[in-house]
């Protein structure tokens, strides 16, 4: 009867993980390792029917994609740079310009209601359909006719087209995107921040601790790991994102003119537009490559080891 209840002990977090660990093999696990599998054969749109039916000799193994990613495409530098230069600024935007914003909006703001208004304001790109967002800013920034061009035509900063004129281009698909992902850091900071004890935040104004003072060594400190949680997923959503740039641009030759196209717009393109089905994949896999890389790094630098150690209190 013991070893019954030992037995049902260990098997019981196993029952809890279960659904997890069937959506990680099936949505993560099966779509990496059918990208790596199609990275090194030669399946495009020529050969792609003979290869789902898997008719014998429908398509060969090579590394010439690997060859062309690392030195024969000649967009590739220019697409790493664009690449970076998105996903730097968007998770700037994410990361910390929406934890100033929660520290403001949840601590400096006293009145509760106004508060809520300012977090509800925030959220409504995250809840509206894509679609409607991207068209959205077309109709926005629109020449002539758009609010936003009028406004800054008014300024003196009036391009012909901010779609396709560099580098009005470039921070267009950096603002639509990242006030999207500014509202996902808010919701999990201000989750975070109204978690705090609020005797922490009294005696530390009962010894004399200025507002800033407060923010800077309270606040901070404990969203640590809320942090850590936000860059990491936001760098790996960033990385794979194309959805705003597709809706905006919506073809391979409109990105290139006006220079966003990222790895993930150019993976589809590739993909699904141009045919090159295991190229298209190749660059994929240079996508999850970066990712794995980049949460070790982050693991690291946040000291994550220290976040799974058991409690040292005994109870």
């Amino acid at each position: 009867m013991t070893r019954l209840k030992n037995l049902s002990r260990k098997m019981l977090p196993w029952i809890f993980l279960a659904p997890l660990i069937v959506m990680i093999i099936l949505f993560w696990v099966t779509p990496v390792g059918i990208t790596i599998f199609l990275s090194f054969t030669n399946v495009t749109y020529k050969n792609f029917v003979k290869f789902v039916h898997g008719i014998e000799g429908a398509f060969n193994y090579t590394l010439e994609n690997f060859n062309k990613l690392l030195g024969g495409d000649p967009y590739i530098r220019e697409i790493a740079m664009i690449t970076l230069l998105y996903v730097g600024s968007v998770l700037s935007i994410n990361a910390f310009y929406s934890l100033a914003l929660s520290i403001a909006i949840v601590y400096f703001i006293r009145n509760e209601y106004l508060s809520t208004l300012m977090r509800v304001i925030w959220l409504l790109p995250r809840i509206t359909p894509a679609v409607v967002y991207g068209f959205l800013w077309i109709w926005l920034i629109a020449p002539d006719s758009g609010p936003l061009y009028q406004l800054f035509a008014a300024m003196g900063i009036a391009p012909q087209n901010w779609l396709l004129e560099r580098p009005y281009s470039q921070f267009l698909m950096i603002v639509v995107n990242g006030y999207v992902g500014a509202s996902f850091g808010m919701i999990i900071y201000t989750s975070a921040i109204k978690s705090i004890p609020e005797d922490l935040i009294r005696a530390a104004k009962v010894d004399g601790a200025s507002d800033f003072q407060i923010a800077k060594s309270i606040i901070l400190p404990l969203l640590k790991w809320p942090m850590l949680f936000v860059i990491s997923w936001q760098t790996l959503s960033l990385i794979a994102s194309y959805e705003q740039i597709l809706i905006l641009w919506g073809s391979y030759g409109a990105t290139r003119a006006a220079g966003t196209t990222v790895f993930a717009i150019y993976a589809w393109f590739k993909a699904f537009e141009m045919g090159e089905y295991a190229y298209g994949a190749t660059v994929s896999l240079l996508l999850v490559a970066i990712g794995v890389v980049l949460i070790f790094l982050y693991f690291k630098i946040f000291g994550f080891h220290k976040l799974m150690q058991p409690s040292k209190i005994e109870v």
